[in-house]
């Protein structure tokens, strides 16, 4: 039988990615299939979508905040959704209300986050080439933009966007007739998320492929960064959850589109009995929080794995709890597809069934308070670099720790019930899912930026940033706690209807909005920073935060295939900070134990006869990896 020198392989795969034909600019830059271009290409949308989605925050919370102030001066933005009297028009409230939730949480926490730092780090903490599939990474963000092409145009069009809130329950969704927002803006949503889904379960497909398959040598899933545990599980909860979420799409376009009764029975407008008999709205909402809830954690997960990696680097301290920390989000992925029925104490479920829920509601917090513990005992007597990034992501405990305690008084049904759909409920998912996803994706972006542009962001403005961002939250959504408690609630346009009403509410109403301009209005010290330091930024050295990690041992500016030469080999685990005996207080992944032998450990002596298969195996990424 023939046999093939595999080493020969393996030296003609690494020449290959040492030297690539050049490509166009429409394939280096647009059509890439480098997972780091793709990366940016997520980042760079992702910004702009999170501009759009909190400016219409503003807008809406101009509207609560000051319900009788004239709103002319934005006529020639918004055009006749300012009425003859110069106030928002209520159906276009709405409207913003629904695109903003559904922008936030779907295009800039779960395409703008995953997708970029899924897309970056996966390859290059794993030590791969590339992702498995090139071209599927590039279908995922293209599928991505036309969503976003798509949901944009939905603004444009006479009759307004989506307007049904982000959650888009029947029957205000499935009857076109409803009201404005009920009309083509509800079916370009549906089509845009249709696609979003596709776009989540490509990139799911790819993300998952590649951590199984494509780990250098001597990467076991031990060794990974809980970096790559988060994006891992993260891309598991998307793929089983999104296509219920399809699912419940497809039946919502049959409904408004082909006659059909999924969610509609008896229903009447105007006077009118509609024919639709025997569908039940309810499904729609088991449908819908199925991908829901999961969805909290997809949108959690990776800022939870960036921040993991952050605080252990800026701390000088190996991560409290490795194995604790992978079991608990072991636990909470598990648990996440579970929980959905928590959003639905108010649908008159079987009060057995709701105590069922609430049970796992509560049990949920258990693997969450094993993160926020480790998060701090990490942080506990380390010798803490206080970096932006280190900032943001000890910002996001705080959110993740003051957002989840009020998780467990809604998570229990007798107070949901009380508290549903008041602004209680807003407050909380912003503290524990808005506001810390939103701070572990700039806490990311302020330490990658080196790797990813080979530029370092200005540390003043990202402090000035940072401070303006975390007071500024709290003062926009720890009052909301109590106008919720006091009786507030959510997607109503104004609630000045009675005398109480306008004295309880009006004045917090107002210190809240003026916040969250404040808030808002710090983010453009971001956007300046981010797009100065891209051309004028002081250039980055190889390793500017000297982190342990593999991504690190690439060239500044890592080109397409990610290192020149061999991919390295990986001895250890990525968290030897400070360790006793060591001449320096980091030992990066890829420095073997038979170098270190005056600060290892026992078992780690006996781990250096293994080197030699290690150094010895063949790299599979460089052997089976099709040329670009």
């Amino acid at each position: 039988m023939a046999t093939v020198d595999t080493s020969l392989v393996h030296d003609a795969h690494t020449h290959e990615h040492d030297h690539h034909e050049p490509q166009s600019f429409w394939r280096t830059y647009v059509f890439s299939e480098d997972h780091k271009t793709i990366a940016k290409q997520y980042l760079i949308t992702g910004i702009l979508w999170a501009v759009i989605g909190i400016g219409m925050s503003i807008i809406f919370r101009l509207q609560l905040g000051f319900p009788k102030m004239s709103m002319a001066w934005l006529k020639p933005i918004l055009g006749e959704w300012i009425n003859e009297s110069n106030q928002l028009d209520p159906n276009f409230y709405l409207a913003l209300v629904t695109m903003h939730g559904t922008i936030m949480v779907f295009f800039v926490l779960t395409a703008g986050l995953s997708g970029t730092f899924s897309n970056f780090l996966i390859p290059l903490q794993v030590g791969a080439r590339d992702m498995a599939s090139g071209f599927l990474n590039m279908l995922s963000y293209w599928f991505f933009f036309v969503a976003g092409v798509i949901m944009f145009s939905s603004l444009l069009i006479e009759t307004g966007p989506a307007g049904g809130g982000w959650v888009v329950y029947p029957p205000l969704s499935a009857l076109p007739q409803a009201n404005p927002g009920s009309g083509l803006g509800m079916t370009l949503w549906l089509v845009s998320m249709a696609l979003f889904i596709v776009s989540q379960l490509l990139g799911g497909i790819n993300y998952i492929t590649t951590v199984i398959n494509l780990r250098t040598r001597g990467m076991t899933f031990s060794k990974l960064p809980l970096t790559i545990w988060a994006f891992f599980l993260t891309a598991v909860l998307g793929l089983i959850s999104f296509p219920v979420l399809l699912s419940a799409a497809l039946l919502l376009i049959f409904d408004r589109s082909f006659g059909t009764s999924f969610y509609l029975s008896e229903i009447y407008i105007n006077g009118e009995a509609l024919p639709n008999v025997g569908g039940s709205p309810i499904l729609f909402q088991h449908l819908f929080w199925f991908l829901g809830h999961p969805e909290v954690y997809i949108v959690m997960l990776p800022a939870l794995g960036i921040t993991s990696e952050i605080i252990a680097t800026n701390s000088r301290k190996p991560i409290f709890g490795y194995r604790a920390m992978i079991a608990s989000m072991l636990g909470i992925a598990f648990l996440a597809f579970i929980v959905w029925a928590h959003h639905m104490f108010v649908t008159g479920m079987n009060p057995f069934l709701g105590s069922i829920f609430m049970f796992l509601t509560l049990i949920i917090a258990v693997p969450s308070a094993v993160k926020a513990f480790n998060y701090i005992t990490t942080l506990w007597r380390g010798n803490i670099r206080f970096t932006p990034a280190m900032l943001f992501s000890i910002g996001l405990v705080s959110f993740f720790i003051s957002g989840g305690v009020t998780g467990l008084i809604l998570g229990n049904s007798a107070l949901d019930i009380q508290l549903h759909d008041t602004y209680f409920v807003v407050a909380h998912f912003h503290l524990v899912m808005g506001a810390s996803s939103a701070f572990g994706l700039l806490a990311g972006v302020y330490h990658w930026f080196p790797k990813m542009f080979g530029r370092m962001m200005n540390e003043k403005l990202g402090y000035i940033h940072f401070w303006l961002s975390f007071a500024g939250i709290y003062c926009v959504f720890f009052p909301m706690h109590y106008t919720g408690i006091a009786g507030f609630p959510r997607r109503y346009y104004a609630f000045t209807s009675y005398e109480w009403t306008k004295t309880i509410f009006t004045d917090l109403n107002a210190f809240i909005s003026i916040a969250a301009i404040v808030s808002f209005g710090a983010q453009f010290l971001f956007l300046f920073n981010f797009f100065y330091s891209l051309f004028r930024g002081r250039k980055a050295t190889q390793n500017p935060w000297k982190s342990n990690t593999l991504e690190w041992t690439t060239p500044i500016e890592p080109g397409h295939g990610n290192w020149p030469g061999e991919i390295p080999a990986v001895y250890r685990w990525p968290y030897d900070y400070s360790k006793p005996g060591a001449a320096d207080d980091f030992i990066p992944q890829t420095v073997p134990y038979s170098q270190t032998p005056e600060s290892n450990l026992p078992h780690e002596n006996e781990l250096i006869a293994f080197e030699k298969e290690i150094e010895e195996a063949e790299n599979l990424n460089d052997q089976f990896r099709q040329p670009h």
